[in-house]
């Protein structure tokens, strides 16, 4: 793997196609097949004090993916780890949020046809992880959020570039004034337009299941583990738009969110506007994992 010297916080460093570079040098070109049909897969990675959080779950779902557009993984999972634990010291360490992406490539003639024999085009940049961790719960960061029709295409569960219609969707709830918009399928919660939705209600926590209406998330994922450790019913099975209207508590999860409370919904107030008891509790059990996870006893490699 090329190794280059650590550069100033100033200069961003990516990797694109072999190489580590500048992040203003970096150059796509115009047959690529990201670029012209978002015929691509990406990852969307937090970084604690220099640590990819839970990467072999990122990186299982990267290869699901690939696999789900019949587009063979570039590197072997060991590959994917060396470029991203240098790209992460060569832009200082520290708290990162890593964007992963592989493309089809660059053909010829643009052709809704898939080509044979090209070579994908693979990129890993980092940003600084603008979203503040989640490491205490008296005064979290809180979400509104209004309910829309959610009009995607029907394999949302591949987590491909195409997003135009989540970009439509978060525009609504952009014109509203709030942070998120849910999405309802005939009647039914699926997920929001770039996070993943809990409901409580009496006590029991209810997330929709996988299926081709939704992502599954990898911090939905964990918080099911970190619940079930812990003895706090989960169920993951659908939940209609009346149930989602009657909930006691709504959670909006996501890699960079992390867990963040929903207080206000449709204009209504969630538990008198305030965070919920359960997401509390879950809250500091996620934390508690985290900071286990992260600690600097560890390993890199067992960190990862």
């Amino acid at each position: 793997m090329i190794q280059t010297p650590v550069q100033s916080a100033l200069t961003r460093i990516v990797y694109l196609n072999g190489d580590f570079i500048p992040q203003d040098e970096a150059k796509v070109s115009i047959l690529d097949r990201g670029f012209l049909f978002g015929d691509s897969i990406y990852e969307v990675i937090p970084v604690y004090q220099g640590v990819p959080f839970r990467l072999p779950q990122h990186l299982a779902r990267l290869r699901g993916g690939l696999d789900a557009i019949e587009l063979a993984t570039p590197y072997s999972d060991e590959d994917w780890t060396d470029i991203i634990i240098q790209l992460v010291a060569q832009n200082g360490h520290g708290n990162q949020s890593l964007y992963l992406q592989v493309t089809r490539g660059i053909t010829g003639p643009r052709s809704h046809t898939i080509p044979t024999n090209i070579t994908p085009t693979v990129l890993v940049m980092s940003s600084l992880l603008s979203t503040p961790m989640l490491e205490q719960v008296e005064t979290p960061q809180t979400q509104s959020a209004i309910c829309v029709n959610d009009f995607r295409w029907g394999h949302c569960n591949i987590k491909t570039t195409s997003l135009l219609a989540n970009v439509m969707l978060r525009q609504q709830a952009q014109h509203a004034g709030v942070d998120e918009a849910i999405l309802i399928r005939n009647g039914q919660l699926t997920e929001g337009a770039a996070s993943n939705i809990f409901v409580v209600k009496d006590g029991v926590v209810r997330t929709p299941p996988e299926g081709p209406n939704l992502l599954g998330g990898i911090t939905r994922d964990l918080l099911i583990e970190i619940m079930a450790q812990h003895y706090i019913e989960c169920r993951q099975e659908p939940i209609s738009q009346q149930a989602l209207a009657d909930a006691d508590e709504i959670w909006v999860t996501s890699s960079t969110k992390e867990i963040a409370p929903l207080v206000s919904l449709d204009g209504s107030p969630i538990n008198q506007g305030l965070p919920g008891p359960l997401w509390k509790t879950v809250a500091k059990h996620y934390i508690a994992f985290k900071r286990a996870l992260c600690a600097p006893t560890h390993s890199k490699q067992d960190k990862s």
